[in-house]
């Protein structure tokens, strides 16, 4: 029995977005080449765009495969606001695509879902999308009104942003489980 909080399971891997919820789509151009997809999808798939963006990132797996649970987390301090999910689906390197979509559990401040794709091209361009549907769940959510689709907005950015930074430094692991005092240089080899 799945315990997730809307109907529409898998409506963020092809489309279209569900009718009655707020729609986001997000795309920005992280890299080129065969060698910079790779890089991207392996960052997007095992959550260190998520987490060089500054979100904690608990999941029941390495890497996204459906049935995962996660935990993302955003805030400061014990200021957190902490959003359970599901991972629903997956690619990898599907018809050039690699990434997943994850729905909202219970206790999530939203109902919908989200997806974060890296995408290769024809012309050799790297792409990161991120599309999600979504209404508010909690109270709070529905207080915020207006300011949630800004506030997703700033964060599928924010994403793009970051991932095009880590395939441009070359980063292939994460050290330790967040970044903290991330330079934005790739590690020395040593020895």
């Amino acid at each position: 029995m799945s315990t997730l909080t809307y109907p529409e399971t898998g409506a963020t891997r092809l489309g279209p977005l569900p009718r009655g919820y707020h729609h986001l789509h997000h795309r920005t151009r992280v890299g080129r080449g065969a060698d910079d997809f790779a890089a991207a999808g392996a960052a997007v798939t095992e959550w260190r765009v998520h987490r060089a963006s500054g979100a904690r990132v608990d999941a029941s797996a390495v890497r996204a495969e459906p049935g995962a649970s996660v935990r993302v987390s955003l805030g400061v301090g014990p200021i957190r606001l902490t959003a359970p999910c599901e991972v629903v689906w997956t690619a990898y390197g599907e018809e050039g695509r690699t990434g997943f979509g994850y729905g909202t559990l219970t206790g999530h401040p939203e109902r919908g879902e989200e997806c974060f794709v890296v995408e290769l091209a024809d012309d050799g361009t790297v792409w990161f999308t991120v599309m999600a549907f979504s209404r508010p769940a909690a109270w709070y959510a529905r207080l915020a009104g207006p300011l949630v689709p800004p506030v997703q907005l700033w964060y599928a950015r924010r994403l793009g942003r970051t991932l095009r930074r880590l395939v441009a430094a070359g980063w292939t692991q994460v050290p330790g489980r967040y970044w903290q005092g991330w330079s934005g240089s790739p590690p020395t080899a040593t020895g």
